[in-house]
């Protein structure tokens, strides 16, 4: 059985000490005040109270806090370290607060019902920061990549490509590199270039890609009638011989007759390259294209 990090260990045996220091308050400050603390006065009993649970809420965010910085330590992220032991504390210290209510005689559905409507609007307004904030958190827990690592983001929230053939189009892939992982972005290093800042909640929604040493690419184009399939295939092969070798286990580079009309018909070429943007490849195939053609023919006309 595989041993449990330090971390885990330390943070249960901090949370089991801390069980037991509260339960040992509990029985002496509410069920046995009068036989321990005969000379103390109610005020002063509840002051030792109120001070107990100030003691148990610091020493469990304490330990809390602390597992959480040695997990990000281990990660090599302690930069998220300042923002997840801030909200931690601010969890526990709302516990405290209505744990202090408690005892001095305003319950905790009070306090909730008094501020109810407050509580509405500040919930209404801050609907998106809190979702950034609590995907940001899952996203810390649940570790799917980190800063460093190349991604690959398809989502529906930014809509699709347009086309000018319905079943060409696709959804956007923002692929690049993390940077960084905060509450409310992921900041992405675009493979074109420029800095892309995605809110959380968008990207645990997301489809993640990790994007293999090569990538597939669907390049379409219009041929008029004139010009032979072998002659086309025979410029894709030009292009392939100066490209690595697929992945192990894909199809190999082809062209796929996707439409024939009255004077032309299309291709799609379908290939893999290391290089991400097809815009690159797109022209090495225009190219080849141009080159294997007779001076007197037509040429071909790319399609976005």
């Amino acid at each position: 059985m595989a041993s449990t990090p330090p971390t885990l260990r330390s943070l249960a045996r901090d949370l089991l000490a801390t069980g037991a220091l509260a339960v040992a308050l509990y029985v002496v400050l509410v069920y046995l005040p009068g036989r321990i603390l005969p000379r103390f006065t109610g005020t002063e009993v509840l002051l030792l109270e109120a001070g107990g649970v100030v003691l148990v809420a610091y020493l469990v965010a304490r330990a809390l806090t602390g597992a959480a910085t040695g997990v990000l330590l281990r990660r090599g992220e302690f930069a998220r370290g300042h923002e997840v032991r801030l909200f931690v504390n601010l969890l526990i210290a709302v516990g405290a607060v209505l744990a202090l209510s408690k005892l001095a005689g305003v319950s905790a559905e009070s306090i909730l019902l008094g501020s109810a409507f407050a509580g509405i609007v500040l919930g209404l307004a801050a609907q998106t920061v809190l979702a950034n904030v609590f995907a940001g958190l899952l996203l810390v827990v649940a570790d799917p990549f980190r800063p460093g690592d190349r991604v690959g983001f398809v989502s529906s929230a930014y809509g699709i490509f347009a086309s000018s053939y319905p079943h060409e189009a696709g959804y956007p892939s923002y692929s690049g590199t993390i940077v960084d992982i905060g509450l409310v972005y992921t900041v992405l290093a675009l493979d074109r270039g420029g800095v892309a800042k995605l809110p959380n909640n968008v990207v645990m929604s997301a489809l993640v890609i990790e994007p293999r040493d090569a990538t597939q690419h669907r390049v379409r184009m219009t041929f008029p009638l004139g010009i032979p399939l072998a002659l086309v295939e025979g410029a894709l092969a030009e292009v392939v011989r100066a490209l690595p070798p697929p992945p192990v286990g894909t199809t190999s580079a082809h062209l796929e007759v996707a439409d024939i009309g009255a004077t032309t018909w299309d291709g799609v070429f379908v290939l893999w390259s290391p290089n991400p943007d097809p815009t690159e490849l797109r022209d090495r195939l225009l190219r080849a294209v141009l080159g294997h053609l007779p001076a007197s023919a037509p040429a071909p006309r790319p399609v976005p």
